[in-house]
């Protein structure tokens, strides 16, 4: 199964959705979030393709415009799987949230397909996840499980979206957090390989690691334990920012993103 992409260019594939663009520089492949899909980075992408890089977006399994699955399967094999279909032999990935630990999982996997990482409020692989935030996932699969696909909707925006968050920032996660519930209705089991802890040293990239101050304690700490236990981390806290920050502030948070990738691998062609 291909997951959807976007791409632009040589490279574009029929039928799927998408856009990615030429130039030298290793590509961006972009993993949204476990909230919204690859139009969370609706903000950022013009800008990245501005850069003269090619740039990939794709949706998960259940998410936009890619159906269920209907057996076992891990993200990160479809990250490398979406990667051969587009003849990129190395990149650069950029994750928000499980995007990002999708992230570090094709990087472990596979170190010679990745050069490099920004992480975004992402969680380490096999995460432990403290009371508040399993508190939060109850709150959901009840309203779920009542139907309430609104309400489930709504709890996930005022959730993830930090005090920074605009009305448009809070429409479109809307619209793509109910897409989400749309598509997963009636799923009655989850076939996402279980996330299992993973040497997180081994990942010798050069890494952003972005956390906000309104975020949950638990991506607070990841990314404590990832500007730990990394051999090259470029850590940044945001003081204004929730659990997407990418959206919260797109501006800001791009310019971050672009600042990192000139530093580490120069500006593109």
């Amino acid at each position: 199964m291909t997951i959807s992409h976007e791409v632009t260019g040589p490279v574009q594939k029929a039928g799927t959705r998408g856009a990615a663009a030429g130039g030298d520089a290793l590509p961006l492949v972009l993993l949204h979030a476990g909230v919204g899909d690859s139009r969370m980075w609706d903000p950022q992408w013009a800008a990245l393709v501005r850069t003269g890089r090619r740039v990939v977006r794709c949706d998960f399994r259940g998410f936009g415009t890619t159906p269920p699955a209907d057996g076992p399967y891990r993200e990160a094999d479809d990250v490398l799987a979406l990667m051969d279909g587009l003849g990129i032999e190395r990149a650069v990935l950029v994750g928000s949230s499980n995007g990002g630990r999708v992230a570090q999982d094709v990087a472990l996997d596979r170190p010679d397909r990745v050069g490099g990482l920004a992480l975004f409020c992402a969680p380490v692989p096999g995460q432990q996840w403290q009371p508040e935030l399993l508190a939060f996932g109850e709150r959901e699969d009840a309203l779920l499980d009542a139907g309430d696909l609104d309400a489930a909707t709504e709890l996930n925006v005022v959730t993830w979206l930090g005090p920074e968050a605009d009305d448009a920032a809070k429409a479109s996660l809307r619209t793509m957090q109910r897409r989400a519930f749309e598509v997963q209705s009636g799923l009655t089991e989850d076939f996402a390989a279980a996330p299992v802890e993973r040497d997180l040293s081994k990942i010798e990239v050069p890494t952003l690691v972005v956390s906000g101050a309104h975020d949950f304690q638990d991506f607070r700490d990841s990314a404590a334990r990832l500007a730990a236990e990394l051999p090259d981390p470029r850590r940044v806290g945001l003081p204004w920012a929730g659990h997407l920050p990418t959206m919260e502030r797109p501006d800001q948070t791009t310019r971050l993103l672009l600042d990192f990738l000139d530093a580490k691998f120069g500006a593109a062609a």
